[in-house]
């Protein structure tokens, strides 16, 4: 199993937002992290590539913990946020190169995939550019290579949609399958749910920092009792539900 989050109680202050939350991802498989806003699933992803340590509970990458092998599970781990995070001092390359080393990547190696993801993106002519020259979606971009370009097992992708254009969207799944097919684990976080729909899985449905719901399709489908219902039908339900009790 690449991720393994079991019984996760954590969050920012004394007060928990997560409350035994478990959930798994396997390698080759895309799992769609799901919720409104403040279900807590943003806080699952801190907590799980390490900025948040867990009030209780336990988080594994490939049978590694963060508190006994804290290099070697942190490069399991490619991340794209969802706010693009970059150095307003260092250009293109430099950020790709700062990914290969973070990362030990052969460099050779690292350059050829890098190339080939600068070209999908439309950024091969723009690596003496720094970040003040770029969009929110060009800034997104350097994220998904930078992820991408490595070699890591488990990938985690938050609302990676906000801010591309359909033909980066396109090109963006089209690598995420790449990956599956490659044994990577993906957990993605999207509230785009008609997409979820067509490229997850499997789901994990959050509300209030529980886990309202897991499975396929069908399974959630089953769950809910609502046999014909798309995705967005059915968390809709559920979150109306929870927020009536």
């Amino acid at each position: 199993m690449a991720l393994e989050v079991r019984d996760l109680v954590g969050g920012y202050s004394q007060i928990p937002v997560l409350k035994k939350v478990s959930l798994d991802v396997q390698p080759g498989e895309l799992v769609g992290l799901i919720g409104l806003n403040g279900a807590g699933k943003s806080t699952t992803l801190n907590h799980i590539i390490g900025l948040l340590q867990p009030f209780s509970g336990e988080i594994k990458i490939n049978g590694l913990t963060l508190q006994a092998n804290p290099n070697e599970y942190k490069k399991q781990i490619a991340y794209v946020p969802e706010t693009p995070i970059l150095y307003d001092e260092l250009t293109l390359r430099e950020h790709l190169e700062l990914t290969m080393n973070a990362y030990g990547l052969d460099h050779d190696q690292a350059w050829e995939k890098a190339t080939k993801l600068l070209k999908t993106f439309r950024l091969d002519n723009k690596l003496d550019w720094f970040p003040a020259n770029f969009s929110k979606g060009m800034k997104q971009k350097v994220m998904i290579c930078c992820a991408f370009m490595t070699d890591a097992k488990l990938l985690i992708v938050d609302e990676p949609f906000y801010g591309l254009d359909p033909l980066a969207v396109h090109d963006l799944l089209n690598l995420i399958e790449q990956k599956k097919k490659a044994g990577v684990a993906v957990l993605m976080s999207t509230h785009v749910l008609d997409t979820a729909q067509r490229y997850c899985d499997r789901f994990v449905l959050l509300a209030n920092g529980q886990v309202r719901a897991h499975g396929t399709l069908d399974e959630l489908r089953k769950q809910a009792d609502r046999p014909d219902e798309s995705l967005d039908e059915i968390y809709l339900g559920l979150a109306r539900d929870d927020q009536d009790e």
